[in-house]
């Protein structure tokens, strides 16, 4: 007589290790800002960053005194937005699948009763916050319904309520502006963003131009087809080179990823300010006896700024 398995499933063996995690890219932007941008910290709400500027009209060097400068004083308000994020996790769910492997004798888990589980979570999480606030950085809007969007306003914002450059105009572009970026173009939008840079920021050693990643391997693409044989046009790990036959060096940030826009400025122009420096990575996670359930928060500020908009260029347009 035969075996008979007609009413069981058939066996698949399940791993609980690894347990593996999406990729998930980071706050690349923060990264910069945090090296070279001006640092806000202690904010609870706002802040006001004082800004100076003068003039020095020369004169014919003569007797008397003929007063002619002037200096004024102004300020530019970064707001900080207020975030929090909360999440319950039962780990008697895990009882039902495969994770029972993995947990620890007894009905009570206060730290989830699944050590790997609980690092990758915490890790996890980290990631994604960093990821959300990248995007938040460039695209924010505090008028935006997506809760990811709604807490500050992000750069993209504040540059067009702002007097920066406008690079996608006659004038720059060659044949009026671009509406799509494609590897035919790219080079020449690039060519428009130089033009347009203001010369007081032109040989500063932290200038960028910042493009979103897909614009950024465009422009790899468009310049390996030229053949620049007297230029090392190779992007480095950290998706960045230098502009052939200029001093500007272009870099990749996952904040403009399919919006086309590029922007091109200082990053000691740039200010963002926050209450507690890396807040967002001080989670707390604790087991709750009176819900018998393990809860995770964390809690932080964040907001962004411009000193001056009059010396940012934008290159507006879509991918």
């Amino acid at each position: 007589m035969s075996l008979v398995f007609s009413n069981i499933a058939a066996y698949t063996k399940q791993e609980i290790a690894p347990l593996l995690t999406e990729a998930v890219f980071s706050a690349k932007t923060q990264t910069y800002l945090k090296a070279g941008g001006i640092l806000l910290p202690k904010v609870k709400s706002s802040v006001k960053i004082p800004k100076l500027a003068t003039n020095a009209n020369f004169q014919t060097d003569s007797c008397g005194w003929n007063p002619s400068g002037a200096t004024t004083l102004t300020q530019a308000e970064v707001v900080v937005g207020k975030i929090k994020i909360e999440e319950t996790i039962c780990p008697k769910d895990f009882e039902a699948y495969f994770s029972q492997e993995a947990l620890k004798a007894g009905s009570t888990y206060e730290d989830f009763g699944w050590a790997d589980f609980q690092a990758k979570f915490t890790e996890q999480k980290n990631k994604m916050i960093a990821k959300q606030l990248e995007v938040g950085i460039w695209q924010g809007d505090t008028a935006s319904a997506n809760p990811n969007l709604s807490p500050f306003d992000g750069l993209i914002k504040l540059i067009d309520a702002g007097s920066a450059v406008n690079a996608n105009v006659s004038g720059y572009v060659s044949g009026g502006p671009i509406a799509t970026i494609t590897a035919a173009n790219v080079v020449s939008v690039l060519n428009a963003i130089y033009k347009a840079i203001p010369v007081e920021i032109i040989d500063a050693e932290d200038l960028k131009v910042m493009v979103g990643n897909d614009v950024y391997r465009l422009a790899v693409l468009a310049y390996q087809a030229l053949n620049l044989y007297n230029y090392k046009v190779d992007g480095d790990a950290n998706q960045t080179f230098v502009i052939p036959g200029t001093n500007v060096e272009l870099v990749a940030v996952n904040g403009l990823n399919g919006t086309g826009d590029m922007y091109a400025t200082t990053l000691s122009n740039i200010a963002m300010a926050f209450d507690l420096e890396a807040e967002e990575e001080n989670y707390m996670i604790w087991y709750s006896k009176d819900n018998n359930e393990v809860r995770y928060r964390v809690a932080f500020k964040l907001g962004v700024g411009l000193a001056f908009s009059t010396l940012v260029v934008k290159f507006k347009s879509a991918i």
